[in-house]
């Protein structure tokens, strides 16, 4: 899953000029026949490590997982756990 993934944000970055272009001009027609994947509706967030889909952090790019083990084991920095 992670793969393809890549391969759909390849793709968008690939078609994003020619995509932009035939929605400025308003060619619909022509947009149908590009690729689904060119789409940059399809591209969805995942963990840079595991590629779970859910519970993604933008800021740090992981899963809450991930995020939640890396920071115990203090390998984000600037993160720590609270406590009070």
């Amino acid at each position: 899953m992670k793969a393809r993934e890549v391969k759909r944000a390849k793709m968008v970055a690939k078609y994003a000029e020619k995509r932009a272009a035939l929605k400025a001009a308003g060619d619909y027609a022509a947009l149908d026949k590009l690729p689904k994947n060119a789409s940059p509706v399809r591209l969805h967030n995942r963990c840079s490590l595991t590629g779970r889909p859910r519970g993604y952090m933008r800021e740090f790019g992981l899963s809450r997982i991930q995020f939640r083990e890396m920071a115990s084991n203090g390998l984000i920095p600037g993160v720590k756990k609270a406590s009070w």
